[in-house]
């Protein structure tokens, strides 16, 4: 693990700025200027570098670091950050520095001239008096503050303590966080509400009120459903360019756990280590080793606004475990499998999970992410899966060009098309997910989804006093020249490639089954991708559709029994 750090650090330094306050790895830009985009690349290796001089290795040349870090506060130099202002990026890339302060002041402060000091100190307070984003970014002032009463004990920051009941406000129970405004359960909860709250309880000189290691015990069997046998995390919501980071709520939690942990320590162990393993196989750097921005692949068409070019380097807070010594019983426990008895219904994150040998599926009631880029694409799909990730649409896109994998899509005449993209409500009800929501003011749609063998059970209710055209898709999967075979029978559309499968079946005999290929490097996973879909016109009124979705591994065979006209329909490829 401490050799995977050092390769995705070591391609980086070429492009240190000469004052080491700033990584310049592109010309390209994100929503905030381009020092704190600079900063970004400075800070976000701390994450994996503090972690691993915890543990006795040193990844970073300390002394560049601490040169970096003086002249980056430093109003009069050249490379200073710039002042921070309210909800600002620099606010967020300081956390790692209140981090490392806590961790390591010995390597980062401790050395530094009084005058650095002072520069560093008056920098972190003019943090501390801006406004943070109301959701997990108020944490990112609790890390500054602990970490200047590491370093300055004697000269406490006003207001310590702010923020503390609007994150309190933030926790839904059962270990789960909202991230900020409305209904959004993500990633967010582990690799940062969990991971701060975790390293706040191990390294913060005055502990925090609330018991955060008893809620990392309720998250952790729930979250550990999010990843599959094969290490495969699932592809679900936003910041995915982050990557193993999905995985730092484990090692966090390896360092705060001094009891026997509600996941065994080889359980822990595998799930970071096949992770990493898993992301170590996939083209995620560019040909100098530097990662890309995308998620399997260089792939900027997913990303959100605020991702420049250094933002994949969170991904090195999956290395958390290496601050652990070489005799935890993390290390020295034998990798374990996923726990069978994983909760599969999630109400916190509104999943009804399915379980296979091969991947993991999220059935979701929606959730709401307009707001972010795709956010329909990223929240509100009917089904996610670790091996079959989503696909973002074009900005162009068609209802017939779109890929619609995991949605239903519907166009009435003069108006866009639309797919779901929040609900009016959601619930898990007698094991199936079910929702309402509006694709357009005055049509209502009523989903209800249930796992079925191999696979999941869509129904919807429509009403609308407007006819609907509508195209309903699969998952997506790999459409490799040469390689990859289709299938369509009359309802019925299967794609396979590279020995996974992707089928989509018409319930009612009343759609149309095409396999579809949408527009290049729109998919997390692969540059090029077959949906499989159903395509089909509705008449104003009620209608009701049905349809069964299954994935996985070929040779396969579908013996559905859920029509009497196709119940013995079988496919062996």
């Amino acid at each position: 693990m401490l050799e995977a750090l050092r390769a995705l650090i070591h391609p980086i330094s070429a492009y240190q700025s000469p004052g080491g306050a700033r990584l310049q790895l592109s010309a390209g830009a994100a929503i905030f200027d381009r020092a704190a985009a600079e900063l970004e690349g400075f800070a976000r290796p701390l994450w994996g570098a503090v972690p691993a001089a915890l543990g006795g290795s040193d990844v970073l040349d300390w002394a560049r670091v601490r040169e970096g870090l003086s002249n980056g506060c430093d109003p009069e130099h050249e490379e200073f950050w710039g002042w921070p202002g309210p909800e600002d990026q620099r606010l967020v890339e300081m956390a790692a520095i209140g981090f490392a302060l806590m961790a390591i002041p010995d390597r980062i402060w401790i050395p530094l001239p009084q005058r650095s000091k002072a520069h560093v100190s008056a920098y972190l307070r003019a943090c501390t008096a801006q406004v943070f984003s109301p959701n997990n970014w108020m944490f990112f002032r609790h890390l500054i503050v602990a970490g200047l009463a590491r370093v300055e004990p004697d000269t406490p920051v006003a207001d310590s303590e702010r923020y503390g009941a609007e994150l309190e406000a933030l926790y839904l129970g059962d270990g789960w966080y909202r991230d900020g405004p409305g209904r959004r359960v993500d990633h967010y909860n582990g690799f940062a509400f969990h991971t701060y709250a975790l390293l706040l309880a191990c390294l913060a000189p005055q502990k925090p009120a609330v018991d955060h290691l008893a809620r990392a015990r309720l998250f952790a069997p729930n979250f550990a459903g999010w990843f599959d046998p094969e290490g495969r995390g699932l592809a679900y919501g936003r910041s995915m360019t982050y990557r193993f980071a999905m995985t730092a709520f484990f090692g966090a939690y390896t360092l705060a756990e001094v009891g026997d942990p509600v996941l065994s320590w080889g359980c822990l162990k595998g799930i970071v280590l096949r992770n990493i393993r898993w992301w170590s196989r996939q083209p995620i750097a560019d040909r100098d080793g530097v990662l890309s921005v995308g998620y399997a692949y260089p792939n900027p068409m997913m990303a959100e606004d605020y991702n420049s070019a250094c933002s994949p380097y969170w991904a090195l807070k999956a290395f958390l475990p290496l601050a652990l010594p070489a005799d935890h019983p993390f290390w020295t426990s034998e990798e374990a499998p996923l726990p069978e008895d994983m909760p599969l219904i999630q109400p916190g994150a509104g999943f009804l999970l399915q379980r296979t040998p091969t991947q993991t599926v999220a059935l979701t009631g929606g959730q709401a992410g307009p707001q972010f880029r795709h956010g329909a694409e990223k929240y509100a799909k009917f089904a996610y899966s670790t091996l079959f990730t989503f696909s973002v649409e074009m900005r162009d896109a068609t209802l017939l060009t779109a890929s619609l994998d995991g949605a239903l899509g519907v166009q009435a005449e003069g108006r866009p098309w639309v797919s779901r993209h929040s609900c009016i409500s959601a619930q898990i009800v007698d094991g199936e997910v079910h929702c309402v929501w509006r694709p357009y003011p005055d049509v209502e749609i009523e989903t209800w989804l249930q796992p079925y063998g191999n696979g999941h059970l869509r129904r919807h209710r429509i009403s609308t006093p407007v006819a609907l055209d509508t195209i309903e898709g699969g998952f997506a999967i790999e459409r490799t020249d040469g390689k990859t075979e289709t299938c369509q029978l009359e309802p019925h559309s299967a794609a396979i490639s590279e020995g996974l499968f992707s089928c989509i079946v018409d319930l009612g005999n009343c759609r149309r089954a095409r396999i579809h290929a949408p527009a290049s490097g729109v998919n997390l996973a692969h540059p090029r991708i077959w949906v499989p879909q159903l395509v089909g016109h509705i008449p104003a009124g009620e209608t009701e559709l049905q349809c069964w979705c299954a994935s996985g591994e070929k040779p396969y065979q579908i013996d559905m029994g859920l029509s009497q006209t196709f119940s013995k329909l079988a496919i062996i490829p």
